[in-house]
């Protein structure tokens, strides 16, 4: 697989995982305002069922294709470096948002 290929994947992955985070971080900050307030159990039921639901789409966002390419494709290195990328990817969209906070 090209290099380039690789990149824009890489790119578009950790560009889907930055606007999922985002939308759980919005969904976070105003659920006071969506929701009644929450004193008992279920509220912290609710933050982990979030949490663990918000890890397994995470991991699918950032893993999915290079789990296809390591298993079906007999790609492994192209695996690994699609994972490299995508860090670096997601390193890089959350230096900006720490530029972005600090204005």
């Amino acid at each position: 697989m090209k290099r380039s290929r690789l990149i824009l994947i890489a790119f578009l992955q950790a560009l889907g995982m930055s606007f999922y985070c985002g939308l759980i971080a919005f969904l976070i900050w105003n659920s006071n305002h969506w929701f009644l307030k929450i004193t008992d159990f279920r509220g912290p039921l609710l933050f982990l069922v979030l949490f663990t639901t918000s890890v397994l789409i995470s991991v699918l966002i950032t893993l999915g294709y290079p789990f296809i390419l390591f298993y079906q494709k007999k790609q492994p290195i192209e695996a690994l470096k699609l994972i490299i990328y995508t860090s670096g990817f997601l390193a890089l969209f959350t230096l900006f948002a720490f530029l972005l906070l600090l204005k």
